[in-house]
């Protein structure tokens, strides 16, 4: 587990090359796994690989998803906001069991953020993304995540470069 968490960094370009239905699999059953507030499940996950799809995906905000546009695989993550009052907290444990899933299995990912962000002056990126993809006005997204296999190579950030300052041990 800590060899995944020291390697896990957010990857924004990937290869063009597909991938494999079995590992989309893996990821399905890691996101349906995730933890959840009093087992609600409220989240609902919506694997996209058609590449105009993404593309359109890709455009949710200003800044911060255009790499969309190039992954193989987005999830979108999205809940019920009247199934469970923690749906955000549920999302985004999903989303980052998500994103250590596809480390383990050799994918770059990268988290982009929707909830409170926008994607004009007056059209929020939840707003588009519920467009795109059709989605009733009850279903909240949280965020989407981008999959691939990395074409860019980041290394571990360093022990020595971790804010231990951030932690507070009482005894």
């Amino acid at each position: 587990m800590f060899d995944i968490l020291r390697k896990r960094r957010s990857i924004r370009s990937y290869l063009d090359k597909e991938i494999e239905p079995e590992t989309i699999d893996l990821l399905k059953e890691a996101a349906l796994r995730s933890p959840s507030s009093r087992d609600i499940k409220p989240w609902r996950f919506i694997f996209i690989t058609d590449r105009e799809l993404l593309k359109r995906l890709s455009r949710a905000k200003e800044h911060g998803s255009s790499f969309l546009g190039s992954a193989r695989l987005g999830v979108v993550i999205c809940a019920d906001k009247n199934e469970s009052d923690v749906w955000v907290e549920d999302c985004s444990i999903a989303s980052i069991i998500l994103q250590l899933a596809g480390q383990s299995l050799g994918l770059g990912s990268c988290w982009i953020q929707i909830r409170n962000r926008m994607y004009s002056d007056s059209w929020s990126s939840e707003d588009y993304v519920r467009g795109v993809l059709g989605l009733p006005k009850g279903m909240k997204v949280e965020s989407m995540i981008s999959f691939g296999y990395p074409s860019e190579e980041k290394s571990p950030v360093p022990n020595e470069d971790l804010d231990f300052n951030k932690i507070i041990y009482r005894r």
